[in-house]
């Protein structure tokens, strides 16, 4: 499945150069020479075809260097190269930590004050205090 969308994806990127390549050699076939073209007027219009021709040529350029280049590592993020170690720790993320660290420091922060009343919201109601997440109102 992989292949055909490589295949897909190249051919695709293809047709925009042949589209503007095809054009590009139209319009000097009528006209004949490159001198021509520019006396009847089409100068512009084939430099700008050219230009455009040759931008549709970076994505397929692209496509094909990474072809060429072989799959990416699932687990490669660009830094290091495919050599280097990612288990020292920098780089990884460990959510179930994160939360360990916030439920401990939260149960610090209330533990050494005593139950004092938390400062009144606007509609005289208790005011909501720090939360982890979306806020309910």
């Amino acid at each position: 499945m992989q292949t055909l969308k490589i295949i897909f994806g190249v051919i695709g990127a293809l047709f925009p150069v042949v589209y503007c390549g095809g054009l590009l050699y139209y319009f000097l076939e009528i006209s004949g020479s490159v001198h021509e073209a520019e006396t009847n007027g089409l100068g512009p219009t084939l430099l700008g075809l050219g230009a455009v021709g040759l931008l549709f040529c970076i994505p397929l350029i692209v496509k094909i260097v990474g072809i060429f280049a072989g799959p990416r590592s699932p687990g490669s993020g660009g830094r290091g190269g495919p050599n280097a170690s990612t288990h020292d720790g920098e780089g990884e993320f460990d959510a179930d930590a994160v939360v360990a660290r916030y439920m401990a420091r939260r149960s610090t922060d209330a533990a050494p004050g005593s139950p004092a009343a938390r400062p009144a919201h606007k509609g005289g109601g208790p005011a909501n205090g720090p939360s982890f997440g979306r806020r309910i109102k």
